[in-house]
């Protein structure tokens, strides 16, 4: 059981409700807040000109909306911003959505009745999860379009998931004992203007990218071991001498998995040792090409940009990102911009960009493994069969090299894409929804990359008959993927052993001892 509201809800507890499925419960103080908060705008709101309350929305702001009207003013807002297009949301995307939104209500700043959170929290905990379209907000009013069709099927309208399958949320609110949300004052308002589609989108990816990380480290660390790479590049003594703290890490977490393999040579035995240097050419490299040597200086600034986007979106799960703020404390409302989503926006583009470098260096090392004539170690694409007669992985390299620059093209930013629109109220904003379901297509991307690398590792080992000179964990990783991915001599479709690959990768960790 995870509690919202009331406490900082953090990455961890984040994930274990979305793909864990623990229950939720509200936290019972911040349940008071929401309350306070709503019984202040009603007797505030009395005789007064308040925004999304008596008045029309965005540039129809100027409009008054008489008393007998108010509450139909609410109905109208969800139903003509239930918009979207394009394809519809994951239901574990969606989920993500709605939590994020519950929490943002639950910082008591919203004026919304407790009928709200409590059906929010329902739902959540019941599976029932709105039918979302990618396609429709700008990430300014926040992601509107978006949670416009969270607030649809909280008024028991529109479709959801239920069941595991869409189906009229009418039909699913019966048989879930639920009962649809009755407008009380400004929910209507309240469920659409924030960020929360971006942030909860954002929230998933940040958590699937570490966990991307960490085996792009392990891949890294089994490709150093295949080339029986020299030990100083991970070193702690040269990674020191540059001040990033991200690079120190990984470089750590390498020497974690490495720590006893027998295949990783010390620089000081073999080319310290004056016995060993009287060639006057030697056909050992006396540095590894860049992809193996350099792997803390690319990976340290994905580990750094993901570290800052977790502190950056989870501030932002944690926000009233509302407007305007009922602020019972000083008893007064505030009109302003908090549902804008500048800080999600720029935060999904860095770690989409930093995630297509990590995809880079993956195909890199990829490559240097199936091009015989760099790494002069391997036959042609690790093939374990007849040269010429069989392919081993050279079909799947294309797909891989096919994806990564999918993710280059991707990797534009959105943060800088501004487009003016609502009557030119809207006149700049952040696309935050759009970068953020960018970005979940940058990290999909990256799965595929490193299951396709994984299953070449995979080949290179059996060629190598090493398996019991790998250290402990690039070992437990063999032995664990092998069980999925058998070694092959004949040629076969390979399309699902990726597949297979790529969901044991998304679902679990290579290791937990040097975790982010």
């Amino acid at each position: 059981m995870v509690q919202v509201g009331g406490k900082r809800l953090s990455l961890e507890d984040f994930s274990a409700i979305i793909f864990d499925k623990q229950s939720i419960e509200i936290d019972p103080v911040a349940a008071d807040k929401v309350l306070a908060s709503h019984r202040f705008l009603q007797d505030f709101s009395g005789q007064k000109l308040i925004y999304g309350i008596n008045t029309g929305f965005g540039p129809m702001a100027q409009y008054k909306v008489s008393q007998e009207n108010i509450l139909q003013l609410q109905y109208n807002l969800i139903r003509s911003h239930s918009s979207g297009a394009g394809g519809i949301m994951p239901a574990q995307l969606a989920k993500a959505v709605m939590v994020a939104r519950l929490n943002s209500l639950l910082q008591g700043y919203s004026g919304v009745h407790p009928d709200l959170t409590n059906l929010l929290a329902g739902m959540i905990n019941n599976d029932l999860i709105p039918c979302i379209y990618e396609h429709g907000g700008v990430g300014a009013s926040g992601d509107l379009v978006q949670l416009a069709h969270l607030g649809l099927a909280l008024i028991g309208e529109g479709d959801v998931w239920y069941e595991n399958k869409i189906q009229p949320a009418a039909d699913a609110f019966r048989k879930a004992g639920l009962i649809p949300l009755k407008i009380h004052i400004r929910e209507g308002l309240a469920v659409l203007n924030g960020t929360s589609a971006m942030t909860g989108i954002g929230m998933l990816n940040i958590f699937r990218a570490k966990r991307l990380l960490h085996w792009s480290v392990m891949l890294s660390a089994l490709t150093n071991e295949l080339m029986e790479a020299y030990n100083d590049h991970f070193s702690a003594e040269l990674n020191i001498v540059k001040h990033h703290r991200g690079q120190n890490h990984i470089a750590a977490m390498f020497r974690s998995v490495v720590k006893d393999s027998g295949m990783i040579r010390s620089r000081s035995e073999h080319l310290y040792n004056p016995d060993n240097i009287k060639h006057d050419v030697f056909e050992d490299k006396v540095q590894e090409y860049y992809s193996l040597r350099c792997v803390t200086q690319v990976l340290g600034p994905v580990f750094d940009t993901l570290v800052h986007a977790e502190q950056t979106v989870t501030d932002e799960l944690n926000s009233a990102n509302d407007n305007p703020i009922v602020d019972v404390a000083n008893q007064n409302i505030f009109h302003g911009g908090n549902f804008h989503g500048d800080y999600v926006s720029l935060e999904m583009d860095k770690v989409k960009i930093a995630i297509t470098k990590l995809s880079m260096l993956s195909e890199r090392q990829l490559n240097y493994l199936l091009n015989s004539k760099l790494n002069q170690k391997f036959p042609p694409f690790v093939n374990l069969g007849v040269l010429g007669f069989n392919f081993g992985m050279q079909g799947v390299q294309f797909t891989a090299t096919s994806t990564v620059a999918e993710n280059q093209t991707l990797s534009f930013p959105m943060y800088v894409h501004s487009i003016p629109n609502n009557n030119d109220n809207q006149d700049i904003v952040s696309m935050g929804c759009n970068a953020a379901l960018m970005t979940r297509k940058v990290v999909e991307n990256s799965y595929e990359v490193l299951a396709i690398q994984a299953m070449s590792l995979l080949q290179a080992v059996d060629y190598l008959k090493c398996e019991q000179r790998l250290a402990t964990d690039t070992r437990a990783v063999y032995t664990k993927l092998r069980a999925l991915f058998p070694v092959f001599v004949e040629d076969q479709p390979r399309y699902q052993d990726i597949k297979n690959i790529k969901h044991y990768l998304e679902n679990h960790e290579p290791f937990t001892a040097a975790g982010l």
